[in-house]
């Protein structure tokens, strides 16, 4: 991932415990919406396969990167199987040093104030407000009123109707999971409500 690339299409999905039958069709929905960053958790079953599968099914359509990051054993194995990209729930100072001193963009998680300072200092490329519906849009204006120089990432609650108040109160990406990764859409095949779930969410971020 370049995180300047990323800054155009500033939006992320979330796989998380998707089977191996499921991920091509999902990545075609991906690519076809128009999405451009898509992480895979490393709590998955299988996450090493599945990335490595992720990489080579985009062809380069997609960055493909690895979340639920929370040691450098599982660091090294994302970046092994060929994530360009880590996403974190916390902050772990070793993971964030790697990755900034390597080039590669990192977005650990945080909540206070405190925290997220201390992630932005680490070295990361954003600091990820999780879980960002505990306090809503409103939030990220209070935090970026000391903080303007820090860049988040809106992760929780994030969907068509929030988006856009999320970026006008300060976020510079936001990311989601299974409000349009839905359980009953992959198990039924239905890979269209994706791709338009997805199609909505980008269409909503303000240029």
């Amino acid at each position: 991932m370049n995180i300047n690339e990323f800054r155009k299409v500033p939006l992320v999905g979330i796989l998380r415990g998707i089977d191996s039958g499921s991920l091509q069709p999902l990545i075609e929905a991906c690519i076809d919406a128009g999405l451009k960053s898509l992480e895979i958790t490393m709590n998955t079953a299988g996450a090493e396969v599945l990335i490595q599968q992720a990489v080579s099914y985009a062809n380069g359509g997609l960055y493909i990167g690895a979340g639920t990051v929370t040691t450098m054993d599982s660091l090294k194995t994302a970046l092994s199987a060929g994530a360009t990209f880590i996403v974190m729930p916390t902050c772990h100072d070793d993971i964030v040093s790697y990755c900034a001193r390597n080039s590669i963009p990192v977005f650990p998680g945080a909540l206070t104030p405190a925290e997220i300072e201390h992630a932005w200092n680490c070295g990361a490329s954003m600091v990820k407000v999780f879980p960002s519906q505990v306090f809503g849009p409103s939030y990220f204006k209070a935090v970026k009123g000391p903080f303007d120089s820090i860049e988040l990432l809106a992760c929780g609650g994030v969907s068509e109707k929030t988006i856009a108040d999320y970026f006008s109160c300060g976020a510079s990406a936001a990311a989601f999971g299974e409000s349009i990764f839905k359980k009953e859409y992959i198990k039924t095949g239905d890979f269209i409500s994706i791709r338009d779930g997805i199609k909505a969410l980008l269409k909503n971020i303000p240029k």
